[in-house]
């Protein structure tokens, strides 16, 4: 199935996103600990994370060229952060360092025998993006923006920044926020969790439920939502296409940031030229790459490793 629409041919940045970055503590458990008990831990580590940031690094890993707007604390939390991005090659001139604040940090507790994870998380206040705050000249230095569902209103106005620029928009969202009705009639792309659909629109059943949340954006959007171990789903001209998830090569170590890993291969795929199907294929390989690591950046793939996955790697369904 061919998309409605297509990146424009090159700029600056083959995709730039504006969203949250974070500094993950990641603590492996042997299981997840029952109330009022003690566990020893069986590993530990500081990692940089947060959606739109870490769907950055992966597509640079995927050698396409990308930059960052968002906001770091002050504190050594945002100094590594903001380094960590850095260091990758994404494109820094957009990130601000608001001086005095927090980094937002989330604390991950992974269980070993399958590599899901329960977060907790934070965020400072004054990483906030008001609406007249958001970064303007952002948008359309790229051929896509990428976005989560956060500061809506500030997401809304780059996201039509975008759209005037002829910029492909994507959305990562997850839950229901202030705002975001005036968000969504600006995406093209909307993949969620599998979570949020049915809290958008009230719908348990996943296929009603997607078809509803197409309603509420423009009619040549296309939506979708990744569904963990089954794969991923998109729903567009009245078809749903499907795409089961790969076999985490050496076993499945880490689920953070598989839904982030999963956009970057989804827009790489796009960048690319590929229809839906073959978007689904990439953005699910290269999740699946992503969990062979503790971290939400640490295995992210690089081109080769790819295209030996798609070329050689089993659906999950099939173990």
């Amino acid at each position: 199935m061919r998309f409605p629409f297509e990146p424009p041919p090159a700029r600056e940045f083959d995709a730039v996103g504006f969203g949250l970055n974070a500094v993950d503590y990641l603590v492996v458990v042997p299981h997840y600990p029952a109330y009022d008990t003690k566990v020893r831990l069986v590993e530990h580590e500081r990692g940089a994370g947060g959606e739109t940031a870490s769907a950055m690094t992966g597509l640079r890993r995927l050698g396409m060229r990308t930059a960052y707007a968002g906001r770091f604390g002050s504190d050594d939390a945002g100094r590594f952060g903001f380094e960590a991005l850095r260091a990758e090659g994404v494109g820094m001139e957009f990130a601000e360092v608001v001086e005095g604040a927090a980094n937002q940090i989330a604390y991950i507790l992974i269980d070993e025998r399958t590599g899901e994870r329960t977060v907790i998380w934070d965020r400072d206040e004054r990483l906030y993006y008001k609406e007249d705050e958001a970064p303007r000249g952002f948008a359309g230095r790229g051929r896509m923006l990428h976005m989560d569902g956060h500061d809506t209103r500030a997401r809304a106005r780059v996201a039509q920044e975008a759209r005037a620029a002829g910029t492909v928009v994507s959305l990562d969202i997850d839950n229901v926020y202030e705002g975001l009705g005036e968000l969504l009639p600006q995406v093209d792309v909307l993949i969620s969790s599998q979570e949020f659909p049915r809290r958008l629109t009230g719908i348990d059943d996943e296929h009603a439920a997607l078809v509803e949340m197409k309603s509420r954006l423009r009619p040549d959007a296309v939506v979708g939502m990744t569904l963990g171990e089954r794969g991923a789903v998109v729903y567009h001209g009245g078809v749903f296409v499907e795409s089961p998830a790969f076999a985490v090569p050496g076993g499945c170590h880490d689920t953070t940031g598989a839904g982030d890993a999963f956009h970057a291969g989804f827009i790489y795929g796009m960048l690319r030229g590929e229809e839906v199907e073959g978007c689904l294929r990439t953005g699910c390989a290269v999740a699946a790459l992503k969990c062979r690591a503790l971290g939400a950046r640490t295995a992210l793939p690089t081109s080769p490793e790819l295209e030996d996955l798609l070329a050689h790697g089993l659906p999950l369904r099939s173990q």
